[in-house]
């Protein structure tokens, strides 16, 4: 199994400090101007704001889709540390809710880069579908965490809970929903999530 440390290097000796300092600020530019423009968005750009030669991006990602499915990446296991930093929450029950609530809310750079890999020929396999399922085991173990306090009903499991967790993300991306009906919908979905006894009441909802 491949870890970041030899998805990074790809198998080569480790590279030196300013061609990882390249790479990062590539990936980090990249994940931006992608997160915006999609598949229209350039390597051209993403050279000129990361204050790098186009030369220098294909030396790292020999083409558009190897940036994007590293982009995907570095955003799946980001967000997968998150999700880890908070199995030590005080709290199971609301780090499980904030946190599905925090990926619903990052879906939009999210899909549209998946969406950029498609169109410049990835597949979404390899690295990036292991960065996905790392994500989603760690969403897996916040669940647990949570129904063992209570705050969530025993009888659901992690597939339709991501399930759930996918198809808000995507309604509220392609339905470009606002902020205040995207709470409402979390609401409803938690509220059927929390023990049948209980009523969820979340922040500002």
């Amino acid at each position: 199994m491949s870890t970041p440390n030899n998805r990074e290097m790809g198998g080569r000796r480790p590279q030196r400090a300013d061609a990882r300092t390249n790479r990062e600020r590539i990936l980090n530019v990249a994940e931006e101007v992608f997160g915006k423009g999609g598949q229209s968005a350039s390597t051209e750009e993403v050279a000129r704001l990361a204050n790098v030669g186009i030369a220098t991006v294909f030396r790292h990602f020999p083409t558009k889709a190897a940036l994007l499915e590293a982009v995907l990446v570095q955003r799946f296991d980001r967000l997968r540390e998150q999700a880890e930093t908070l199995l030590h929450a005080a709290e199971p029950g609301t780090a499980f809710f904030d946190f599905f609530s925090h990926l619903v809310a990052d879906a939009t750079g999210k899909i549209t880069i998946a969406e950029a890999l498609l169109e410049a020929g990835g597949d979404g396999g390899g690295d990036a579908a292991q960065a996905s399922d790392g994500l989603r085991r760690a969403v897996g173990s916040l669940l647990q965490h949570a129904q063992r306090t209570g705050a969530v009903r025993h009888d659901v499991e992690l597939p339709e809970v991501y399930a759930l967790l996918v198809a808000t993300s995507r309604a509220s991306v392609h339905a470009h929903l606002d902020e205040e009906v995207r709470d409402r919908m979390l609401a409803i979905v938690f509220d059927g999530l929390a023990p049948r006894s209980s009523c969820v009441v979340r922040r500002g909802w």
